[in-house]
């Protein structure tokens, strides 16, 4: 079984090995002609569970060959221009060839003698993108697994900083459509079950912050203590970014921490034509960003990034096999003293590769390009009488609803709208997401496929009011 492990004595076999696999997925994609083939739980689950992990194939080939019955036939391919539905993006191939690599060498990025250069190359990244943000000279942060990581060490460094008597007493503010991973922090940190404050959004999905200021003020009024302000720049049913400037006076007013999620929004960090779209998050206290939604990254690429390094100091654990104090007065870098992982991944190669191949621009015409995609679909949909969109769009999302003319019942027409979803994604032939408005079912799209034409919405858009209308005309025969 050593013939397995990768060293200098199986070097041929690993570059035969990983050719293989990657013409298997290079084939894959350059045939693929469906987003999805429709295949059901049903379906593919008994083939998985007759499979007996305890009795190994002993081969390459037929391991990849079973994995094409199990896997690579029926994976939802988010390359395809017309996968519309969740934030999964495209990836670059500077980014693949990146994510290669550091599958390979396997460094761990929680002390500098597991990582050496990764951990310079993280640190170089985090500063580039720290400067993008314009967090000022002492700004830091560290690569997280994903937006809900990310948000979680925010809010706890908030916490921290409030030092509030009694946990009971921090509250922490976040719009109505904020990401449930607010939610999901505070309860992890220990806060009360009534600790976050739901600020209302007007017909926009931003952030009232006529609503925040008077939710601020009755906080300090009733002598709790207002921990963070959570704004978002790109929510995730919307696309909607909140008035950031605004939000980041108040915070001010009040002494009030300014987390900034922007897992979705942060590809504006390099657009060449949106950027001041953004404008006010360079006043975060903290900032999330997801270069695996929109700088086109494999999963996971993700950092948070904080205006002072030193609040970083709550994330601080000291072991002596691993980080021990003396290293920080020999000026040795330990990611691990920022980070809530202990191992980690070298996700920041990934980053690294694409700027050195593409460069930031690249990155952003990409962005940019979904963007106006985005803004020539809310035209389609807003003149198109079948369909009922709730809001023009700031980044790439659209949502909207199938609204027939001859029927006025809304659970009516929210359960046609359930079924066009199901049947598109039944038949393989796009994929879109789906939201609740108003208590309403409505439909999503989430353009980050700069390959997605409006020729692709518009044959998607057919083809939701054609199962919507056949489950109507079926509901009809039924009735009758």
């Amino acid at each position: 079984m050593r013939s397995h492990l990768l060293n200098d004595t199986t070097a041929e076999r690993y570059r035969r090995s990983v050719t293989e696999g990657v013409e298997r997925v290079a084939a894959k994609l350059a045939t693929t002609e469906r987003p999805f083939t429709g295949v059901s739980v049903d379906a593919l689950a008994p083939t998985i569970d007759a499979i007996d992990l305890d009795k190994p194939l002993l081969d390459t080939a037929a391991a990849l060959d079973e994995l094409e019955d199990v896997y690579l036939r029926d994976a939802v391919y988010f390359h395809h221009p017309r996968y519309l539905a969740h934030l999964n993006c495209p990836v670059v191939i500077p980014a693949v060839l990146g994510e290669a690599i550091l599958s390979a060498v396997n460094s761990s990025l929680d002390t500098w003698d597991q990582s050496a250069g990764g951990t310079l190359i993280e640190r170089k990244l985090i500063d580039w993108t720290n400067a993008r943000i314009g967090l000022g000279p002492a700004a830091d942060g560290v690569f997280t697994s994903g937006g809900s990581q990310s948000n979680l060490q925010a809010l706890l460094l908030a916490r921290e900083e409030a030092k509030a008597d009694r946990l009971a007493d921090l509250r922490v503010f976040a719009s109505e459509v904020s990401h449930f991973s607010v939610k999901k922090s505070a309860k992890l940190l220990g806060l009360s079950a009534d600790a976050v404050v739901t600020v209302p959004v007007g017909p926009d999905k931003r952030m009232q912050t006529v609503a925040l200021a008077h939710e601020l003020e009755r906080c300090k009024k009733a002598g709790l203590v207002p921990m963070a302000v959570v704004a978002t720049a790109g929510t995730t049913d919307f696309g909607s970014i909140d008035p950031l400037p605004e939000i980041a006076e108040l915070c001010q007013q009040y002494g009030t921490w300014m987390h900034v999620d922007a897992a979705y929004g942060c590809g504006l960090l390099a657009s060449v034509k949106h950027r001041g779209r953004i404008d006010g998050i360079e006043r975060a206290d903290s900032v999330t960003v997801d270069y695996h939604k929109s700088f086109f990254q494999p999963v996971s690429s993700s950092a948070v990034l904080v205006r002072d390094a030193a609040t970083l100091r709550h994330a601080t654990y000291h072991a002596e096999y691993l980080n021990p104090r003396r290293m920080v007065q020999e000026r040795i870098p330990n990611q691990v003293d920022k980070s809530l992982q202990t191992t980690r991944r070298f996700d920041a190669l990934k980053l690294w590769m694409t700027l050195r191949v593409m460069g930031a621009d690249g990155i952003g015409q990409l962005f940019d390009e979904v963007v106006d995609l985005a803004a020539e679909g809310w035209q389609l949909l807003a003149a198109d009488p079948r369909f009922d969109v709730v809001v023009e769009p700031s980044l790439s999302t659209l949502v909207f609803r199938y609204i027939p003319a001859a029927v006025t019942d809304p659970a009516e027409i929210d359960r046609a709208n359930l079924y066009a979803r199901k049947a598109l994604f039944a038949s393989g032939d796009a994929v879109v997401a789906g939201t609740k408005v108003g208590g309403r079912h409505y439909l999503k799209f989430t353009l980050l496929n700069p390959e997605t034409t409006t020729a692709d919405i518009a044959a998607v858009l057919d083809l939701i009011a054609g199962h919507a209308e056949q489950y109507l005309g079926d509901s009809l025969d039924r009735a009758s």
